[in-house]
């Protein structure tokens, strides 16, 4: 009634009764047993996951890379050998997702799902990217998954003489892309398509912002049709492909009504101004 914090119930022992009580504890009993078992499990759980995060973001940033490599194939006197490059780089973000399968062995992917999802969507984000500039279309989640499909050829010799059939088969080991890390992935995709447009622009190419405003449109329409019925992290990206949208329909805008009228050095000069633009409107609404 005093207004005072109640007396714990805990309180009412004496300190030097409570500390016999954990000197009595047997720790060989069976609940103290099952207590460290306990705790062994959730320390090598809380490893794996700390590893995990570290390979995704390895994953990241290698994949990041990948992606500023390939917006360098329209200013390049050869784009072959960007595109060569970009897959050796994309060999080593696969061998780092090769670790993260040999770290998932017999276990629930969706229990580190979000420990790896930040560098799957960045994986899909530069192959898919690549496989753009190389077929204009875009690439299938099967597609991205047959190459997550990893052999061992040679295994190591063990001590043990005796091996049966089973021990001669090589090891496999395979990472599956869920459709959401895809989704997500080929959201950002749209982004980088932008800025293919804009460098596009820049080196006089006409034809290839037209190829993406329409390659665009497709991907926009797809969203659509999930709407708000898929996944959270879906919808907030669709705001940020339909600005990307917009920027691309505005540069083929520009070109198709000025583009004779304005030279092919300063049209990215045009452009970005109104993507600048687009970009304060959309700030004050």
């Amino acid at each position: 009634g005093s207004g005072g914090f109640r007396k714990r119930k805990h309180d009412n022992f004496p300190h030097g009764q409570r500390r016999e009580e954990k000197e009595n504890v047997n720790p060989s009993s069976a609940l103290m047993t099952s207590f460290k078992s306990f705790q062994l499990e959730l320390d090598t759980r809380h490893d794996k996951y700390e590893r995990l995060v570290k390979l995704s973001r390895d994953i990241t940033i290698e994949s990041k890379r990948t992606i500023f490599l390939l917006h360098r194939f329209t200013s390049a006197p050869n784009g072959e050998d960007i595109l060569n490059e970009s897959e050796v780089k994309l060999d080593a973000v696969r061998r780092k997702i090769k670790q993260v399968a040999q770290e998932l062995i017999g276990e629930d992917m969706y229990q580190f799902h979000r420990a790896i999802s930040p560098g799957l969507q960045e994986y899909v984000e530069a192959v898919s990217f690549q496989y753009f500039i190389k077929t204009r279309s875009l690439i299938s989640v099967e597609e991205i998954n047959k190459q997550l499909i990893f052999t061992a050829e040679d295994r190591e010799e063990t001590t043990n003489t005796t091996s049966n059939s089973h021990d001669k088969q090589p090891h496999t080991w395979s990472l599956k892309v869920t459709p959401v890390d895809y989704l997500l992935g080929v959201a950002d995709l749209t982004g980088e398509l932008m800025r293919l447009c804009i460098s596009s622009v820049g080196n006089g190419d006409i034809d290839t912002p037209f190829e993406l405003s329409q390659f665009l449109r497709q991907i926009y329409d797809g969203f659509t049709f999930i709407g708000n019925t898929g996944p959270y992290e879906v919808s907030k990206k669709l705001y940020t492909l339909k600005q990307s949208l917009a920027k691309v329909e505005n540069a083929c805008y520009t070109l198709k009504v000025r583009g004779s009228e304005i030279p092919k050095h300063m049209l990215a000069d045009v452009f970005s101004t109104k993507t600048e633009l687009i970009d304060q409107d959309e700030g004050l609404s």
